[in-house]
Order: C-alpha cells, then structure tokens, then sequence
C-alpha cells in the first residue's frame, strides 16, 4: 500500500499554527494535519497576562486562524487531543483517541508548561498558574477591589499579572527569591525603574523572599517565607518560570538538552523531525550558542523557519530574538542575548526613558533592553535588533550619548 504523505504538527499554539499555514504556503500539496491539545481553535497566549485581565467586556480568546481560513487551506485541524506516542521506524504517531496517522515529516511544537512549587501546600489553598485562557480567566475572576493576591515569583508573567491586578484595585505583595526583579532577563537599572514603577501604582515588592510553603488559615491561602513571615492572600499566582514540554519526544528517543534538540535549521536528532517554539533549545549560529526562548514572536518566526526546512529548504535559523512586555504605561523591550560577560552601556533618554546596550569581547552588539515610552524605545531596540543581526560594532561613545542619533550608527 502507497504512502498516504502527511506533514503532521503536535502542537497548535503559536509555531505550529504558523508552521501549518506556511507549510500549504510554501507550496506542500499533500494533507496537514495540526493536533491542539484544547478544545479551542489556536489563540494568541500574551494577551494572557495583558489585556485579558483588565479589559472591561467579557474578554473572548484572540485566534490566531479562522476556521474558514483552515478550511480554505485545507488543514485538518484536530482540537481536543494529543499525540501520545511516535514511532519512529513506522514514522507514525498515535493520538490520544488510539488514532494512527502516517507522517512525511512530524514537527513538535509541543510548548512549555508551568513550573510547579517544590513545597508543602495545604489541601484547600487557593493556587493558579498562568498558561492557557481557562488560567486566565481563574484569574481575571478572582481579580476584584479590595481582594488580596500574592504572586510568587518577580518575572514577566508575575509582574504583568500584579500590574493588572493592582489596576483593578485589588491588593497585591510580589514575592521574588533573588535579590532583584527580573534577575536572568533584564539589567539591574532596568530592573530597579521596574520596580519603582510597579511601587508607585500600589504592588507590595519583597525581595529575597524566599517560599518555604502554603497553609489555609481560615479561607486564606498563607504563603510562609523561609524566615517566618507570611502573607496571606484569597488567590496566590505563581510565576517561577516555565519547563519545555519534552517528555514525548524523550520517549521517542530524541535528544533533549534543555528542551527538545535541534540543529541550527531545527531538526532533531531524527532527520524527518523537527521542533519549533517553547518546547525547542536550537542551535544559534549568530550567538554561537545552543538556546530556548519561551517568547511569542520567536515561536512564530520558527514556526515558518521549520515549515520550510520542512520542506527542503535547509535555511539556518539565525533571527534575532526579541521580546516585549506591557509594565503600565511604559513598554519593556529586549532584542538580542547577552551574559555576564557582555559589556553594559548606558543610554539615558530622560523622561522618555532608559536603554542598554550591550559589547561581545569582539565589539560587536549582542543585545539591547529599553525601558520607557513606546514610541521612543521602540525605534531605538528595532535599530539595535537589526545591528545585532548585522553583527556591528558601533562606537561605544556614541551609543551612550543620546544626542546622537542610534540610526546614524547602523550603517
């Protein structure tokens, strides 16, 4: 019996959506089909943390294709399930429901999920993560005048929630373990304009804060430090980071590495697999490193990257990575990665807010983080994601001086 050729797509959030579009985009006239583990069409997750929480109207998911679009580019979309096992002789999968389906090329695009609380927790305390709509709508539920909320964990997902929910004048104590908001991600003036802001409209910030476990007192959930104190809260958040979703691609034998492995044009340790978006660590010729990024523009772009390679492509995957989060009415921008050994330089745009640079020990820029006004620091980090990507090395001077223009340097 002939073959039935199949691009099959484990995963329907952001990169397989995208994967599945430029799969028949890109010119694959066999059938794809796009397995969705929520009995949902696709929807965007940063609005999550965002918008959803706050908005006045009774908020509905944002999808991210329609099903006259599926339909017009004959995709078969099958919500509500899972792949449960690959078998990578036969290069099949099984599905949730004892289906089998045969595959030409199988892209894992399995995302992440939330890391959990290594502590005691009482029976009864009233906990919620942050990854799917349910989750935020647990959320935007609990969220009212007056209502206490602890979050558990000072990163992007924890502080958005505290910026919401303190918006809508509930009370709010942000618990970080490190020293610092934001410790892996932004740079310790970033982080502390961060915090001032968050200060300023009301959130309760402890650092050094670290959880020894949760108790119910009364109908509270009472979060107890490691030195004693405690904090109670109607609904305790935590947001202490994410874990890649590797488990199927373990099972099938696949090499993971902080994720599931892939080559720097995403192909797993199994030629006719691929893997894109949170779930993958990948190859990044431009950083000479092997990464993972839980970010959504990321997830898209690789999507698309993967779809072609997919296809025959063979295109090293080498975009810029990038990331923004709302913090009030400021924006908080990120292009590039940098590490400890990444030279920081300062440019203060004043009111309309603050920018680092920062050098590789060849001079080049390897990343840019701005905190401020929108329109001011989305032109600079745009010009300094597009320096990144050319490997540049402006003049350090002249990138602190802010009365010299950033665009004049990327020539």
């Amino acid at each position: 019996m002939k073959r039935e050729c199949a691009m099959v797509i484990a995963g329907a959030g952001e990169a397989g959506t995208a994967a599945a579009v430029a799969l028949r985009n890109g010119g694959w006239g066999g059938r794809i089909i796009l397995i969705g583990n929520e009995a949902s069409l696709p929807y965007e997750r940063p609005p999550l943390s965002k918008a959803l929480l706050t908005e006045e109207d009774d908020p509905t998911p944002k999808f991210l294709i329609s099903p006259e679009r599926l339909a017009e580019l004959a995709i078969d979309y099958r919500q509500d399930q899972i792949v449960e096992a690959i078998d990578r002789a036969s290069r099949t999968v099984i599905l949730s429901r004892c289906e089998r389906l045969s595959y030409e090329r199988l892209l894992l695009a399995t995302g992440a999920r939330p890391r959990l609380l290594n502590i005691p927790i009482a029976d009864g305390c009233q906990l919620a993560t942050l990854r799917t709509y349910a989750d935020a709508m647990k959320i935007r539920n609990a969220i009212k005048p007056g209502t206490k909320i602890v979050v558990i964990g000072g990163g992007f997902i924890g502080l958005e929630i505290a910026a919401g929910a303190v918006s809508k004048n509930a009370s709010v104590t942000v618990l970080e373990a490190g020293p610092r908001l934001l410790m892996r991600a932004v740079p310790p003036g970033i982080a502390q304009r961060i915090q001032a802001k968050h200060e300023k409209a009301g959130v309760r910030i402890e650092l050094n804060s670290a959880v020894a476990g949760i108790e119910l007192v009364g109908d509270q959930s009472s979060v107890v430090l490691a030195n004693n104190r405690r904090h109670a809260g109607d609904l305790v958040i935590v947001g202490v980071g994410a874990l890649p979703n590797v488990e199927l691609a373990r099972a099938a034998g696949l090499a993971v590495d902080n994720g599931i492995a892939a080559d720097d044009i995403l192909a797993t340790s199994d030629p006719n697999i691929f893997a894109a978006g949170d779930c993958c660590s990948f190859v990044h010729r431009l950083f000479d490193r092997r990464i993972r990024l839980e970010v959504w523009r990321n997830a898209w772009q690789q999507g698309a990257a993967a779809a072609a390679n997919m296809l025959g492509a063979n295109a090293s995957y080498q975009n810029v990575p990038w990331f923004w989060s709302d913090q009030y009415d400021q924006t908080l921008q990120i292009a590039g990665i940098y590490d400890e050994t990444s030279t920081p330089i300062c440019r203060n745009l004043g009111a309309k807010g603050h920018i680092t640079f920062f050098m590789g020990d060849n001079g080049r820029m390897v990343a840019a983080c701005g905190f401020g006004d929108l329109p001011a620091i989305s032109k600079d980090i745009r010009i300094a994601e597009s320096m990144i990507g050319k490997r540049l090395a402006p003049n350090v001077a002249a990138l602190a001086d802010p009365t010299i223009a950033i665009k004049s340097l990327a020539a």
